[in-house]
């Protein structure tokens, strides 16, 4: 096996002899399909079980009494609402209100925290918080799909018993995994974070319980159909929690968090834009750039778009004008071609709990 490097993770090897299609992702080299392609991988997370290597995601460990302080005063989000062996999504953002990542935080222990950054932000967390990048010592191995809890109970029937978004520490073969019910597909599911030393018999023993290795070309896909916001698409440092419809993880109840001026300021007067869904007419895909129009009006641009494989129709996610009701006609304009279509209520396709 490979070392992991800065731009390979851990199972690079792996997946080549898994057939993997590699791209690069967040200065990474990942798998985008395996040889079923990515829409068979995307029907499989929603009929049945799929594993996802997601160790491009940051690990920023934050250990200690004065961790929590740490967190509370940074994220937006309020930890007061969970507690050990809990997971809560929260963002970090800028003094002006911008949104720098959306993190999932794992509550592991009394003192103990891993926080879970996208690819490329894992310098900014480390930034803002007192933590220890620990990304190259474990990988992280997402199991989504209806029966993955099931599937992965064959191998302990530990993994089959975390519930959403709970987070428990076990040993496992000798060493300590970290499993949270966290996900990014709109499936049940859960999360492992293992040291790299048991990582491939972990990926190998998944795939053999009957559980199809899937690339990121499905969780891109997948996470389109559930209408979850991607960093740098939907969330960017041009883009706000409260256009993203995410105020839900804003912790207006404690007594600070970055930003927390900004964010009130644009509460008071309203987004500008929001959140939006669009449906093509046809099975011809949206694109991210496509400019969408109501008659000859521009009312923003796609942020995300592709073909979702359950509905077979083009689907779009995009920050838009925020009077777009559900049900309203559009075009949507990209170098010359016209797609019909109309805005949605999001998700596109319902979340499994």
């Amino acid at each position: 096996m490979a070392l992991v490097s800065d731009r390979r993770p851990y199972l690079y090897d792996l997946h080549v002899e898994l057939g993997a299609k590699i791209v690069p992702f967040g200065g990474w080299e990942m798998p985008l399909q395996y040889g079923t392609g990515t829409v068979a991988e995307h029907l499989a997370c929603r009929q049945d079980a799929v594993v996802f290597d997601v160790s491009h995601l940051g690990t920023v460990r934050c250990d200690g009494a004065e961790m929590f302080d740490a967190l509370q005063s940074t994220l937006t989000n309020d930890l007061t609402k969970i507690g050990p062996g809990r997971a809560q999504y929260t963002h970090l953002l800028t003094d002006e209100g911008f949104v720098v990542d959306d993190i999932i935080v794992w509550w592991v222990g009394h003192d103990q925290f891993d926080v879970m950054p996208n690819a490329s932000n894992t310098s900014g967390v480390l930034s803002a918080l007192p933590g220890v990048d620990v990304t190259s010592e474990r990988v992280v191995l997402a199991v989504q799909g209806p029966n993955a809890r099931a599937k992965a109970a064959a191998l302990d029937p530990r993994f089959g018993e975390v519930g959403r978004f709970r987070v428990t520490t076990f040993e496992f073969r000798g060493v300590e995994v970290r499993v949270a019910g966290t996900g990014y597909t709109g499936e049940a599911g859960f999360e492992i974070a293992a040291p790299n030393e048991i990582a491939e018999g972990l990926l190998r023993d998944l795939i053999g319980a009957g559980i199809t290795p899937a690339g990121l070309g499905a969780r891109d896909t997948l996470r389109l159909e559930a209408a979850l916001p991607l960093y740098g698409h939907e969330l960017t440092l041009t883009s706000t929690t409260l256009e993203a419809r995410l105020g839900w993880v804003l912790g207006w109840d404690k007594e600070t968090f970055r930003g927390r001026r900004a964010v009130e300021a644009e509460r008071e007067r309203g987004p500008r834009r929001l959140l939006t869904g669009v449906l093509a007419d046809g099975r011809q895909p949206l694109r991210e750039g496509g400019e969408v129009f109501v008659d000859d009006r521009s009312r923003g641009v796609l942020s995300s778009g592709n073909f979702s494989p359950v509905l077979e129709r083009g689907v779009g996610l995009g920050l838009l004008a925020g009077d777009l009701e559900p049900g309203t006609p559009v075009r949507v304009e990209l170098r010359g071609r016209e797609v019909a279509g109309h805005v949605v209520e999001l998700p596109f396709v319902r979340k499994v709990k």
